[in-house]
């Protein structure tokens, strides 16, 4: 067997060296193959950049998703605003965590997504909610800003542990404004911790 594997390769080598424009060809194949790929890749990249940074959301929009999807579009928000790390991590046992990331500034962002069908006739986010984020959102997840998203109410007691806990609520308004927007979420809200890193945003 090993002889007869030789003597092939042998007569495969003296083909190719006699017919070594057939190499010439294959060579410009896998190029051009190889070159269109990159090419589309490229595309891809440049079109997903332009869609993220022309990122809209209105409410209506907003209020039709379901609660997996809201998570997806908090996600896709982040990275808009040049989060490029942000990833929906929702999901049974999230311990609090619907979406997380990385802002331009080194901060390390947690959100909890509360989304709500009726809009402001569905139920108020309440404390308990907040609890939740605040019992895991540093200790669990080494958050730098602690947010809870809703598409619906908030309650007076759970905005006012908020405050006592410093956690941020981003309300109906307040996510109108930022997903209809271009303004980065931390320019939207108050006392966000200082960057991490300096960066030429800062």
């Amino acid at each position: 067997m090993g002889v007869l594997a030789a003597v092939a390769v042998v007569t495969v080598v003296n083909w190719l060296l006699v017919n070594w424009w057939v190499l010439v060809v294959v060579g410009v194949l896998a190029g051009l193959a190889g070159g269109g790929w990159l090419y589309r890749s490229g595309q891809r990249a440049r079109w997903e950049a332009v869609r993220a940074q022309g990122l809209r959301y209105g409410l209506p929009q907003l209020d039709a998703l379901h609660h997996t999807r809201f998570e997806d579009a908090v996600r896709d928000l982040m990275r808009r605003d040049g989060c490029r790390d942000a990833v929906r991590v929702g999901g049974g046992g999230d311990l609090g965590a619907d979406v997380k990331a990385t802002d331009p500034h080194g901060r390390r962002w947690v959100i909890q997504c509360k989304h709500r069908r009726n809009g402001l006739a569905g139920s108020a986010v309440g404390t308990p909610d907040l609890q939740v984020l605040n019992g895991t959102a540093r200790p669990v997840h080494g958050a730098d800003v602690a947010v809870i998203v809703t598409n619906g109410r908030v309650t007076a007691p759970a905005v006012a542990f908020a405050k006592q806990q410093h956690l941020h609520v981003v309300d109906r308004h307040t996510l109108a404004v930022w997903a209809a927007g271009s303004q980065p979420l931390w320019e939207l809200l108050r006392a966000v911790p200082p960057p991490r890193r300096p960066t030429t945003l800062s």
